[in-house]
């Protein structure tokens, strides 16, 4: 299937490793020019070196703070400005800390919110009146499945993503008869360092391995296996294509059927 992503131009958010590397990789490899960012430049630069290995295709990157909202500024003019236009974003941003209530100070909680939430309004305030322009654009929000069902021990993911979520859909909306499209994208247990951090977290918790805690979530998937990068990353590239044109407003999980729920 020819996703018609050839020569568009994607912005990629906290792609130096993990679910956001993944997502420029297979962007990259469906013909789109991609411009990434991250906070260690070392770690853009080994993901950009894997990406033009993989692909032959160039990439832009640049170290940033994405709750740095001149920083997202600067960066999002500096690709329209290499790129002509900017066809694509992919907001992310690293998971706020696994704890629970009484042990969240108020600062935690006011960096979760910057990381979490203000980071994705950065990029849309910057993003979606290029795209009016051009009457074009795909926004995608990577959030994750606690938005659909919380869960135990991320009190500050469940909480701040679900206003992500919120933000999407009413993107949706207000930009749907630009051309636009919002979406949100949840990844359940996915296989990253984020993941594992996570499981060492729970493990010297309960004084149990790495190994053990993984295969407790594999357990709560009805497919039986916690997911790869790729299988995230395939998704978020449809959506970003033509082929998704009346996909709009839509918080979608890529979970293996984790979440009970039934929407």
């Amino acid at each position: 299937m020819d996703l018609g992503l050839r020569g568009k131009i994607a912005i990629v958010a906290a792609a130096s490793k993990g679910l956001g590397k993944a997502v420029a990789l297979e962007l990259a490899n469906e013909g789109a020019e991609v411009a990434i960012c991250a906070r260690s430049a070392a770690n853009l630069e080994k993901a950009s070196a894997e990406i033009r290995s993989r692909t032959g295709r160039g990439v832009f990157a640049k170290a940033l703070d994405v709750t740095d909202y001149a920083a997202v500024q600067a960066f999002v003019a500096e690709v329209e400005k290499r790129f002509g236009r900017v066809d694509i974003c992919v907001t992310n941003a690293g998971g706020p800390p696994a704890k629970k209530f009484v042990d969240i100070s108020v600062d935690e909680w006011r960096t979760a919110v910057e990381l979490t939430l203000m980071s994705t309004v950065f990029f849309a305030r910057e993003v979606l009146p290029r795209m009016r322009k051009n009457r074009w654009g795909r926004l995608l929000t990577i959030t994750s499945v606690s938005v659909k069902q919380p869960i135990d021990n991320l009190l500050l993911s469940n909480s701040i993503r679900a206003g992500v979520t919120g933000l999407a859909k009413t993107l949706a909306n207000e930009f749907g008869a630009d051309g636009i499209t919002v979406n949100n994208v949840c990844p359940g247990y996915t296989l990253t360092e984020r993941l594992g951090e996570l499981a060492d977290h729970l493990a010297k918790s309960a004084g149990a391995s790495r190994d053990a805690i993984l295969g407790q979530w594999a357990a709560q998937v009805p497919i039986g296996r916690v997911a790869s990068p790729e299988e995230f990353a395939a998704l978020v590239a449809f959506l970003a294509s033509e082929r998704a044109s009346y996909i709009n407003g839509v918080t979608i999980p890529v979970d293996g059927g984790w979440a009970k729920g039934l929407m």
